[in-house]
């Protein structure tokens, strides 16, 4: 696609413009803001990529509220030209086995490290965002005590109908940005409160209380140190 573009003439500044003309729903940038004031760890798992992603958040204001950024990396060659890669080498990574995601990306690999990186830290609940067929894989890593927020009468709610055995998460399914919004903020003010009952404990006996803070995905090779820009 790129290259099609490129070819008609286009350049990456005329990308970029026409990346920031396309709308973000006010509710969800809301609740982004929302979730990283109230001391979120916001984490993006996408299969788009770095230029596409860095370009809308920046322009929204919201670059600043994600810790990380998982995506396909992507870079300017010496003739202005954008070039993307793959997040994962097909040619150098073993198959992952995994038929819901797509050869360059296995999100659930993605997630099994984030969740490897923060559990030094001691116990972590995460909150998923998704609604593509390649967030299932990622949805099964989660844990009972985790949260799993589907888009209604999208491709992960669907997968997610036929297959309820497998996934262990608290699914809460929203349909558009509004409900969205309500149901993290609800989400997010119940770990904290747990949380301050879990110190408020501590202080009273004398045991090793594990806290929970939330964590939000939402796509090795971009690192940002993520509510998932859709795609």
């Amino acid at each position: 696609m790129m290259m099609e573009l490129h070819s008609r003439g286009k350049t990456i500044q005329d990308i970029a413009e026409c990346l920031k003309k396309v709308p973000l729903n006010p509710r969800m940038i809301s609740a982004i803001k929302s979730a990283y004031a109230s001391g979120c760890d916001l984490r993006i798992v996408s299969d788009s990529n770095y230029f596409f992603i860095e370009t809308v958040l920046k322009h929204n204001g919201l670059m600043d509220c994600f810790s990380e950024i998982n995506t396909n990396p992507s870079y300017v060659d010496g003739e202005g030209r954008l070039r993307i890669l793959q997040y994962h080498d097909v040619n150098k990574f073993p198959s992952h086995g995994c038929t819901s995601c797509p050869p360059n990306m296995c999100k659930g690999l993605v997630m099994k490290r984030i969740q490897a990186s923060v559990s030094a830290e001691g116990e972590k609940q995460f909150i998923y965002v998704g609604d593509g067929k390649n967030d299932f894989c990622p949805a099964l890593t989660l844990k009972e005590t985790d949260a799993l927020m589907p888009r209604k009468n999208f491709p992960l709610w669907e997968l997610i109908c036929n297959n309820k055995m497998l996934v262990e998460a608290n699914i809460q399914e929203w349909s558009d940005w509004e409900e969205l919004e309500s149901k993290l903020h609800n989400l997010t003010n119940t770990i904290f409160i747990e949380e301050k009952c879990s110190v408020r404990a501590d202080q009273l006996v004398p045991v090793d209380c594990k806290f929970q803070t939330s964590s939000i995905s939402a796509p090795d090779a971009v690192n940002r140190n993520v509510l998932p820009v859709p795609q």
